[in-house]
């Protein structure tokens, strides 16, 4: 986006921006729609909004397929398109490690389909929990384990113990006295591995309070039968396993096989070029560049990244287009941050470590910034005020996809 932004009413240059979405989305907060705290509308855009009045740029909505790298075509599920220069940008899936029988059952959270699946399943969940006399299966119900222990995991099992905590009682009276159980489990010995033993132990510390039964030093190995297998020998019975434990690189058909390495990835030069292609790029999580001297095993796949190198090759096409020198991509680390709960976060900036309500605040702004429109950004403030005020979010909706009903449904 920050790319074809920037290259919007640059002369001699026109953009054809391909996705199978006719909308952006802030992906770092698709937790909080999973959790039913704020609604997919608060953090998507239509980019045909988007580029209103951006005579250069153009959206064709469709699915990528393969590379012509011979003749600058890509092929796509709704025709073939030409190209001088092609930037690939397409970020990550999940990755199950080749478990298949988890990534039948399990619960991905990579885009807002994803998101909205895991909501209904949570309030499904509850209800159905309201609805058993078995203590047995109303516990397995009430079970809900988070697969990985990065910033996703443990900001989706924070929001959970929230839930459990100001939502339970409130809404679901049958459930007063059955908690929700909520397990993050992660293979590494600590939480939020990339970030300081600081924030390691901050986040283990206020999740413990919150109810959250952490098992590190544990992979997850199978889901059968509503039973997860843990590598330690240990199983948890639950009806819910989320898997946010791993990602690989969405594949770009047709270029060359020595320029997909480790999990999908596409090695890039230094200005993000495609290695052994001329007019191929690659940016954000996509890519892997070991040419900055700081990150000789490839950029963290996070946000930052992926701005900052839009932002230098909407420059550098535009060097290309005036004849000027191209500019090599060097990473400014700006920090990194994780909410744990309500008022709970960690930071770590240039300027120091943070953590709690200073913390949190810092979180919020900075993760209102990136977010697409005024009105989305107006949105999503007053969304988060009101319900971090109240306790008490109203978008609690079982909205199922697909056309799994015909008709009006019957009311009694």
């Amino acid at each position: 986006m920050n790319l074809a932004k920037r290259l919007a009413g640059v002369k001699g240059i026109e953009v054809v921006l391909v996705d199978r979405n006719n909308y952006n989305f802030f992906p770092p907060l698709i937790y909080q729609v999973a959790s039913a705290f704020i609604e997919p509308s608060n953090i998507s855009y239509p980019f045909r909004k988007m580029f209103q009045g951006k005579g250069n740029i153009r959206f064709y909505q469709a699915e990528f397929l393969h590379v012509d790298a011979e003749e600058h075509r890509i092929h796509t599920d709704r025709g073939v398109l030409s190209y001088d220069y092609l930037v690939f940008a397409q970020g990550t899936q999940t990755n199950y490690f080749g478990l298949t029988a988890i990534s039948e059952k399990a619960l991905p959270l990579k885009n807002i389909e994803d998101a909205l699946k895991i909501r209904n399943t949570i309030l499904n969940r509850m209800e159905q929990a309201c609805k058993t006399r078995d203590p047995e299966e109303r516990q397995k119900l009430l079970t809900f384990v988070i697969a990985g222990g990065g910033p996703t995991g443990v900001e989706l099992s924070g929001m959970l113990s929230e839930m459990n905590r100001h939502i339970r009682k409130k809404d679901y009276p049958e459930l007063t006295d059955d908690p929700m159980h909520i397990y993050l489990v992660d293979a590494a010995p600590t939480l939020l591995g990339t970030m300081s033993r600081k924030s390691q132990e901050e986040t283990l510390g206020s999740l413990a309070k919150l109810g959250v039964k952490i098992r590190l030093s544990a992979a997850v190995k199978d889901f059968k039968e509503e039973v997860v297998y843990l590598s330690d020998g240990s199983e948890i019975t639950a009806g819910t396993l989320i898997w946010v434990s791993g990602v690989m690189a969405n594949e770009a058909k047709g270029l060359p096989a020595s320029a997909v390495v480790k999990n999908r990835r596409l090695a890039v030069d230094e200005f993000n070029r495609v290695k052994e292609t001329t007019d191929i790029f690659a940016i954000g999580d996509i890519c892997y560049q070991d040419t900055d001297k700081p990150y000789p095993n490839g950029h963290p796949q996070v946000a930052q990244v992926a701005i900052q190198q839009g932002i230098l090759l909407a420059k550098n096409l535009t060097n290309k287009v005036n004849g000027a020198p191209l500019r090599p991509f060097r990473y400014v680390d700006k920090g990194s941050m994780a909410i744990i709960s309500k008022y709970k976060a960690v930071a770590e900036l240039p300027v120091g470590f943070f953590k709690g309500i200073p913390a949190w605040w810092m979180w919020l702004l900075i993760h209102i910034l990136p977010i697409a429109g005024f009105r989305n950004k107006l949105k999503l403030v007053s969304s988060w005020l009101w319900n971090y005020i109240s306790n008490d979010p109203t978008l609690r909706l079982i909205i199922p996809s697909g056309d799994t009903r015909k008709g009006s449904p019957d009311r009694l």
